[in-house]
């Protein structure tokens, strides 16, 4: 069976990535980890079909390679802002240069169009590029339900924000708590994707505090919920990180009650 074995969890370090991630990367994060996902994929790869919509995909992408190498094509992901020439630029209408942009870039194909993908400490966007559109364009920006907005005016649009230059040297603001949550979640399950015991765990991510593993409340309780939180996002609930309905059966389905209860107690 192929699935992921994250036997190095225990380095602290190595999850750092994480804290940056937007939603659509995060829920990648949680589905990769998924045995059965891991199944279709090697399946997938030896010309079996593809079932990539079981998982809310439109295509299969590799397990093995993380949120900062994996762009999946969710099916009802996040709408991409596009990017189209500007047939009427203003004088001083900013100009679209790839290289201009700061952070990690990733150009792919879709159907008939590129799509960019851009990763900046802090900062991400995912933004489809039109056909005729070439570097040194005037560009105009739009998204579902808004209107166009010229490159001179884009500054709270993605490529805005990624391209101004003051927030080029903008300092990182402390991590969230929500986002060591994702941290501390997919640390504890890793550790129990790769065998590791609840205690084992504890551990390596907190250190050794043996007192306190066995008080109601303590350090056992909080590992015991990260694991469980961490199961359910890895089972299907990754889905409510893009805002994606749940699916209508199968073995991922979970009752509304049940999801209202486990989110009391994450």
């Amino acid at each position: 069976m192929a699935s992921l074995r994250p036997f190095h969890w225990h380095p602290f370090a190595a999850y750092l990535y994480l804290l940056h991630l937007d939603g659509s990367a995060l829920a990648w994060e949680y589905l990769r980890r998924h045995p059965d996902y891991g199944v279709d994929w090697h399946r997938h790869r030896h010309k079996s079909p593809c079932r990539a919509a079981r998982w809310g995909l439109r295509l299969l992408e590799d397990p093995a390679r993380d949120a900062r190498d994996a762009y999946p094509d969710w099916l009802d992901g996040p709408a991409l802002v596009q990017l189209h020439p500007d047939a009427d630029p203003a004088p001083n209408a900013r100009p679209f240069r790839l290289w201009d942009i700061p952070g990690h870039k990733q150009l792919h194909q879709v159907d008939a169009r590129l799509r960019l993908s851009i990763r900046a400490p802090g900062r991400s966007a995912r933004l489809a590029l039109a056909p005729t559109l070439h570097d040194g364009l005037a560009y105009t920006q739009t998204q579902p339900n808004t209107q166009a907005v010229r490159g001179t005016q884009a500054r709270n649009a993605p490529l805005g924000e990624l391209t101004d230059a003051r927030a080029r040297g903008l300092a990182l603001e402390r991590p969230s708590a929500d986002a060591l949550l994702e941290l501390h979640t997919l640390q504890a399950l890793d550790g129990h994707l790769a065998g590791a015991s609840a205690q084992e765990i504890a551990r390596a991510m907190f250190g050794p505090r043996p007192d306190d593993w066995y008080a109601d409340g303590g350090l056992r309780s909080k590992v015991r919920r990260l694991l469980q939180r961490g199961q359910r996002l890895m089972a299907g609930d990754y889905r409510h990180l893009l805002q994606i309905r749940p699916l209508e059966q199968g073995r991922l389905l979970r009752k509304p009650n049940d999801r209202a209860q486990n989110a009391r107690h994450s």
